[in-house]
């Protein structure tokens, strides 16, 4: 198995951080352990607790403090043997701990809760091509595989594309990993996002020229979503995912000359495509790519329809079916990603026969619909989620981490500013909706004094918090 998690930032224990919100004040030793354990759970819930034995990161933080040797993860994991990552990180925390990267403390961690056998590979390059400024995020991939040669791409204005080379029972597999300019649906942004796929493009030109069937896997965070030409047809002449690099939808096209990768997200119905959400629609700028090598009868191939989301009711999925996203407020932080993993099955061949394909159940033949899946609210049982004033102990703002994205029922005078306002708790927080008819309809039937009822999820947009009515059955 073959899993792609954007962990959203697991950040090391340095002291030593870019972004403020991890900056120590806010960012603690016991911050990096709830999210390192938590990323832990997510994994185990495959292959029988052990984990797929490739998973391609994005954002681990960029080691601000590293050695000056090269890291020995074997030996690492041998000198603290005796020793839990809990204890590493509390009662035992030393200095010489304080210098291990990020992805040093999770493979501890995995190896805690019997993930083991990994080799580690990051990237040698951390600054953007033709800058020298060191980037605050990298990817790195875990594989229980013996690693063959691992290289770096530099790119523009984005993370080094990461290349590993693994030997898979005999058979070399290329894996790619990714995270391109962030801004999927900017015209601005996507120029760059272009030159990220050139970088990735023709690299993967090299392999094939050599190899046509090579078996190679694209995976990371793209930033675009699956279908981006379509979908910003009107604002982008040229996409980085569908022009450049040539991702598409023909499960049958790939076994041709021109039409080399196929996108996994196409093996699910249209209205399951959805790893991350954004104002109030489902995106997949998480995402896994296949070359026809990965269909032929020779080394690693494709398992039929294996692909999917790692969404864990109760785990990583709250009760609306939406990404528990990372808050890092209160002693030690809670919460997982702001992205949902995927997943997809391989095994291998022994054929031998690159001019043979596997025969395919259902294959996709890349379907025209552009809309974006937009997340169905009306299933949210709000009588059993939401929150009520009545849960709040007394003098408690709910203006904390502890609280956001929580679904409140909410009873309250229309406050006096401009924008539409509530006074819920002895605050104010604004009213707000992505859908502009229903913003509308709300100014006009609801004047300051009057009393408005409604069930609002709770966020925070540049400093000012604000409840979200997701669907006019929300308001009461």
């Amino acid at each position: 198995m073959v899993m792609v998690y954007n962990v959203e930032n697991l950040h090391d224990v340095d002291g030593i951080a870019q972004f403020e919100d991890y900056q120590p004040a806010r960012y603690s030793k016991a911050h990096a352990l709830t999210k390192l354990t938590n990323i832990t759970k997510v994994v185990a819930q495959f292959e029988g607790g052990r984990g797929p034995d490739v998973i391609l990161f994005q954002e681990i933080e960029v080691d601000f403090t590293p050695s000056k040797s090269a890291p020995d993860y074997e030996q690492m994991l041998a000198h603290y043997a005796g020793m839990k990552i809990e204890e590493m990180l509390g009662a035992k925390f030393t200095p010489e701990i304080a210098d291990l990267s990020a992805e040093a403390l999770l493979l501890k961690t995995f190896a805690d809760h019997g993930l083991t056998g990994y080799h580690v590979a990051v990237p040698d390059v951390v600054t953007a091509a033709g800058t020298a400024r060191k980037l605050e995020q990298k990817c790195v991939i875990f594989t229980r595989f013996p690693i063959k040669h691992v290289r770096a791409h530099a790119t523009e204005n984005a993370r080094a594309i990461l290349e590993v080379l693994v030997d898979v029972d005999g058979a070399p597999l290329y894996l790619f990993d990714n995270h391109w300019k962030s801004g999927a649906g900017d015209a601005e942004t996507e120029k760059t996002r272009v030159a990220n796929a050139r970088t990735l493009r023709t690299r993967l030109t090299e392999i094939l020229k050599t190899d046509p069937n090579a078996d190679v896997i694209l995976g990371g965070d793209f930033n675009s979503q699956y279908n981006q030409s379509r979908r910003y047809a009107k604002t982008m002449k040229e996409t980085g995912l569908n022009d450049i690099l040539g991702s598409q939808g023909n499960e049958l096209a790939v076994r041709g000359p021109t039409r080399d990768l196929y996108n996994l997200w196409y093996e699910l119905p249209a209205e399951q495509r959805g790893s991350d959400t954004f104002r109030g629609e489902w995106g997949t700028l998480i995402q896994l790519m296949i070359s026809r090598g990965l269909y032929d009868y020779r080394g690693v191939q494709y398992v039929d329809n294996s692909f999917g989301v790692a969404k864990i009711p109760g785990m990583n999925a709250d009760a609306k079916g939406l990404p528990v996203r990372w808050s890092g407020g209160g002693p030690g932080g809670a919460g997982f990603s702001d992205h949902f993993p995927i997943y997809a099955k391989f095994t291998t061949v022994s054929d031998g026969r690159a001019d043979r394909y596997l025969p395919l159940r259902n294959a996709s033949a890349e379907p025209v619909a552009v809309a974006a899946t937009k997340i169905d609210y009306t299933k949210v049982d709000l009588e059993k989620t939401a929150v009520t004033a009545t849960q709040i102990p007394p003098e408690t703002s709910i203006r904390a981490d502890a609280y956001k994205w929580k679904i409140f029922r909410v009873e309250g005078k229309v406050a006096k500013p401009k924008r539409l306002g509530v006074e819920f708790l002895g605050e104010t927080y604004d009213v707000w909706s992505y859908d502009e008819a229903l913003r509308t309809k709300l100014r006009a039937e609801h004047k300051a004094g009057d009393t408005i009822r409604f069930y609002g999820e709770l966020s925070q947009y540049r400093e000012r918090w604000q409840f979200i009515i997701h669907d006019a059955a929300w308001i009461k």
